[in-house]
């Protein structure tokens, strides 16, 4: 029988997520939204397994190892966050027969396997059975610094891939171990609507298709899978990949400017995630079943 402590909700954080597992798909530091999704779920008391970039694992995983990231696993109630397991991923290939012969024979993959989409949630399915939480947070657009005019047809296509399709492969390969009444959430970005100059090489089209994929995911994944399906923009954050862009201080600094007075404490987390709000969190509850 269970402790009636063992229901009560996580300290510092009105939501109770203990019994339940999370996969965030993405995370390679402590700078971005994954590690800051990943530290709020874990203290709501959800287990953490995350998907590493293959070519970043060995440094995340050594920088873990050796408590680089000791600082930021500091959750409310003073203990760390523990990262259940770290998988290799590279959301850009769904399988095996996806994979080319110079990904294959690059050195950057050498020491790593069973890193597709379907790979992994194979691997995740032998090891734990099943997932309640899903979260895409990877993107990329190796054009991003072009305006739309320059950018090349590959460069376009490989952001709506990474970006976008990423996430309908992770659901299409997650959604069989997913519990019924689980949560999926992406990010995306304002610029989907809006031109926001310098956000260029197709990726403000691959955050329209992100966005509209949610709403297709949403009804396909809750009729016939009974999982939630959201997306949240939560403005520019000076992480790692945020930083090929150029001038997200820029960016950062602008989006400062149009917050009211009341928002500009939430809005300063730009150059850190430490006051980003628990809204992914949040929707992963089973009292949020309403928004869909």
């Amino acid at each position: 029988m269970s402790g009636a402590g063992e229901n009560k909700p996580a300290p510092g954080l009105p939501i109770n997520l203990k019994g339940k597992r999370a996969f965030i798909a993405g995370v390679a530091d402590d700078n971005g939204y994954g590690w800051a999704i990943a530290k709020s779920l874990a203290a709501a008391g959800a287990e953490i397994l995350v998907g590493t970039w293959v070519p970043a694992l060995k440094i995340f995983e050594t920088s873990l190892r050796r408590g680089k990231f000791d600082e930021s696993r500091v959750l409310p109630d003073g203990s760390l966050m523990e990262i259940t397991k770290v998988y290799p991923l590279d959301a850009v290939f769904d399988n095996p027969e996806d994979v080319p012969e110079d990904i294959k024979t690059n050195k950057r993959y050498a020491g790593s396997s069973n890193w597709t989409v379907q790979e992994v949630a194979e691997s995740v399915k032998l090891d734990f059975g099943s997932i309640d939480i899903l979260v895409h947070s990877l993107a990329n657009g190796p054009e991003v610094t072009k305006p739309l005019l320059e950018t090349s047809r590959k460069g376009y296509l490989a952001a709506i891939s990474a970006s976008s399709y990423s996430y309908v492969s992770l659901l299409k390969h997650f959604l069989p171990i997913m519990n019924p009444g689980g949560s999926s959430i992406s990010l995306t970005y304002i610029a989907s609507e809006r031109i926001i100059p310098g956000y260029g090489g197709g990726m403000s089209s691959a955050k329209a298709a992100l966005e509209s994929d949610t709403r297709v995911l949403a009804f396909e994944a809750g009729r016939k899978h009974k999982v939630r399906v959201n997306t949240i923009s939560a403005g520019p954050l000076r992480s790692r990949a945020a930083k090929a862009i150029g001038f997200i201080d820029m960016m950062i600094d602008y989006s400062l400017g149009q917050c009211t007075s009341s928002e500009r404490i939430i809005c300063r987390g730009g150059r850190k995630h430490s006051s980003i709000p628990s809204i992914p969190t949040g929707l992963c509850h089973h009292r949020c079943s309403c928004i869909c």
